[in-house]
């Protein structure tokens, strides 16, 4: 700790509709990668704490799924209540919107932002796309009378254009506290939740549209063998049969390329190699059957 300052620390919840950037961001200011990311909406589904360590403050960033509207699915009920859940938890919010671009469901989340009444600092995202860059100000100016923000960060999360400024603009309106965590630690997830997810993000990359949206990743048994690496049973489960043979492909072709793909991160997270067997399973419907959402780790928190 810097002599003098006081330490501040804090939760700060990463709240806005769904694809505006928000696991982009949390890997950017984390400067490795925690929060899986696609271009499919709702990839996020689960509520994902990174840890930011600097001498002065430690920030518990809160990545969220992107609160949506149209809740067909259990699913997506239980996902906009872990959104409403970390943002009424946290310290600070810091809402993040496109740049030119605000649309009803972003004026949904920031009447929740408004309900939850916690302070907000505005994050106006993909800056990097404007130009000239003088027609962000007038946006800026449109989206800063809806709300009183405590502040405004314009940046790319993307290209990681001016993300060194948003630590110490959130860190400012954090309480002064000691760490909340150890200074070592990255996040509240284990890495056999981190296993599941970098699976099912091969596999949303892979298919793309093809992908049903009832698609999630179990991880059955993870254990070292004689040999150093890490054995990791994983079952990829599917609500119905035909689901079953788009995810497997012809002649297991797509099994395959997920599970080649899926590798190479796994053995980066691990830091040596990892020996992974994938399985494909019906259980039907369970985006809407609580019991298989709590047993798949969708709880709501």
């Amino acid at each position: 700790m810097t002599s003098g300052v006081a330490h501040r620390a804090g939760f700060v919840a990463l709240v806005g509709r769904p694809n505006v950037g928000k696991s982009t961001l949390l890997n950017a200011l984390l400067e490795r990668k925690l929060s899986i990311v696609s271009p499919k909406p709702q990839t996020t589904r689960h509520r994902i704490v990174g840890l930011l360590n600097r001498p002065d403050f430690q920030i518990a960033l809160v990545d969220t799924p992107g609160i949506h509207v149209g809740e067909r699915r259990m699913l997506n009920v239980v996902m906009n209540r872990t959104a409403a859940s970390s943002l009424a938890d946290a310290d600070l919010v810091a809402f993040i919107v496109e740049a030119l671009r605000f649309t009803t469901e972003d004026e949904r989340v920031l009447q929740r932002i408004r309900d939850a009444g916690r302070p907000t600092l505005l994050v106006v995202n993909k800056s990097d796309r404007v130009h000239p860059r003088d027609r962000l100000l007038p946006f800026i100016a449109s989206i800063a009378s809806r709300h009183p923000f405590v502040e405004v960060v314009p940046l790319s999360a993307l290209k990681r254009d001016n993300v060194t400024a948003l630590p110490l603009a959130l860190a400012k309106h954090l309480p002064e506290s000691p760490p909340l965590f150890p200074p070592e630690q990255l996040t509240d997830r284990s890495d056999k939740f981190r296993a599941g997810e970098i699976i099912r993000e091969k596999l949303t990359l892979r298919l793309q549209q093809e992908l049903p949206y009832g698609v999630t990743v179990e991880i059955e048994n993870l254990e070292e063998t004689e040999d150093g690496r890490v054995a990791i049973h994983a079952v990829i489960w599917v609500e119905r049969e035909g689901q079953k043979a788009i995810v497997i492909g012809e002649n297991g072709a797509m099994l395959k390329e997920v599970g080649k793909s899926a590798r190479l991160d796994l053995n980066r997270l691990y830091g040596r190699r990892t020996h992974l067997e994938l399985w494909v399973k019906v259980k039907d419907n369970w985006a809407d059957s609580a019991n298989a959402l709590r047993a798949f780790g969708y709880d709501g928190e």
